[in-house]
């Protein structure tokens, strides 16, 4: 066995022991982590270790997703969602499941602003979760759908878990950005449909009807008068992707050589965030302000948020680089020489270990743990190395549906009064399983994702 390997080894023995039987925060475990595949480098250990942290200060996606935090935590501050979600209710409350489509747009929504499973499945479902038992739903079924809804945290873009897979050696040479935010967000509207499909499965079964009388309504010009401005959030992320790629880009890099650099210099996971958070400032200024009381209490509240992911993804982003450095796939292309699995065996494989790894572990730990390893299995297999790293985190956003030890699952139970093991079945059922399979044949070309 090759140092490389050795050390990813060593690194996912970490990342879980720490995690699960110490029951750490997982950044130490990234820390040490790092320290521990640096000194399988010997006298060299120094070296790596400086070269790693240097490449993970110098890698723009580290800013991109502290800027993706700081931009969450002023949605969190604002009255924007609110207003979304009397934007969706005037929508939907007429449907039969009317509720579990909110909860479904809501959940998506903040899969494409904040990016986490458990504070999704917290927000989305305290906003619906009474609201589907009211309307007829289940405790166990609206605590299922809340649960696996949560999913979409990492199953939409940005997310903690696409910042990892963008540091993976074999992603970060071959994929870029742009590419994986695109294709990432087309294959959550994929689970989004699969969504749907439960929901219309719950309709049916349980025999329900519209939670809102017609005439409890308020007019929709109503509605979109009062909050249909908060819908201008989006178009912070709409605008640089316009910029960045498809026909409007092309046409405005043929204008002139200029242009051309100009749009090939924007990168949308700076911008993003950065234009969704002066567009929340600007939509609503004046509660964010009330809210944040103080500039202690700012200070207060966001450092520990920015301390938790920025450190994670710093030791992570060069415990990665230090484990490239040491011929990771030298050493992975020769044990697959031994094994001479065929193309759909080797991914299946792969799938279900991280489907298993992410039932005690988040999606962030999971793609930590197995990923890089993962990865480099696929590519070399033959799999696209951008088919491959959605795959990846398609399955890693089962994290939210996985018993026995999600935290968007026990919060879903928690706002529903639903016990947590009659939910654990209908879960992998409906979800893991499901979700697992999307991602086999989002990778081996079945469904197609754009590149």
């Amino acid at each position: 066995m090759g140092p490389g390997l050795a050390a990813m080894i060593v690194f996912i023995v970490i990342i879980i022991f720490w995690s699960v039987k110490i029951k750490r925060n997982i950044g130490e475990a990234m820390f040490v982590g790092m320290i521990a595949v640096a000194l399988f480098g010997g006298a060299k250990a120094p070296v790596l270790l400086y070269e790693g942290l240097k490449y993970a200060l110098n890698y723009e996606v580290l800013f991109a997703s502290l800027a993706f935090v700081f931009m969450s935590f002023l949605l969190r501050k604002s009255t924007v969602l609110e207003g979304m979600l009397q934007i969706l209710n005037r929508m939907f409350g007429r449907l039969k499941g009317g509720p579990a489509y909110v909860n479904t747009a809501l959940s998506t929504i903040l899969g494409c602003l904040s990016g986490g499973n458990t504070p999704n499945a917290a927000t989305s479902g305290a906003f619906t979760a009474q609201w589907l038992i009211r309307s007829g739903w289940s405790k166990e079924s609206a605590a299922t759908l809340i649960a696996a809804n949560g999913g979409l945290g990492a199953g939409f873009p940005p997310s903690s878990s696409m910042f990892i897979v963008l540091a993976f050696p074999t992603v970060a040479k071959l994929v870029s950005e742009g590419q994986l935010y695109v294709a990432l967000f087309v294959t959550g509207i994929y689970q989004v449909l699969w969504r749907i499909i439960y929901i219309y499965c719950q309709i049916h079964k349980q025999n329900l009807q519209p939670p809102v009388h017609k005439e409890d309504l308020q007019p929709i010009s109503k509605v979109f008068h009062e909050y249909g401005r908060n819908a201008l959030i989006f178009l912070g992320a709409i605008v640089p992707v316009l910029l960045t790629m498809g026909p409007f880009a092309d046409w405005v890099s043929t204008k002139s050589e200029n242009w051309n650099d100009a749009i090939g210099s924007i990168s949308i996971l700076v911008w993003i965030p950065t234009l969704m958070t002066l567009f929340i400032l600007l939509l609503d200024w004046k509660n964010i302000k009330i809210n944040l009381k103080s500039r202690q209490n700012f200070v207060q509240e966001l450092i520990p948020e920015f301390t938790s992911i920025g450190g994670l993804l710093l030791f992570v982003f060069a415990a990665s680089n230090i484990i490239s450095n040491l011929g990771l796939s030298d050493d992975i292309a020769q044990i697959l020489d031994i094994l001479n699995l065929s193309k759909v065996l080797t991914v299946l494989v792969i799938f279900i270990l991280i489907a298993v790894v992410a039932g005690p572990l988040s999606s962030t730990a999971t793609l930590t743990s197995v990923g890089v390893i993962s990865h480099a299995i696929l590519v070399y297999a033959g799999i696209d190395p951008l088919a491959a790293a959605i795959g990846l985190l398609i399955v890693a956003s089962t994290e939210g549906a996985s018993p026995p030890a999600s935290g968007a699952l026990f919060v879903a139970c928690s706002l529903t009064g639903a016990n947590p093991p009659k939910i654990f079945v209908p879960l992998i059922v409906w979800f893991v399983v499901p979700i697992t399979l999307l991602a086999c044949f989002v990778a081996l070309g079945i469904l197609p994702i754009p590149y």
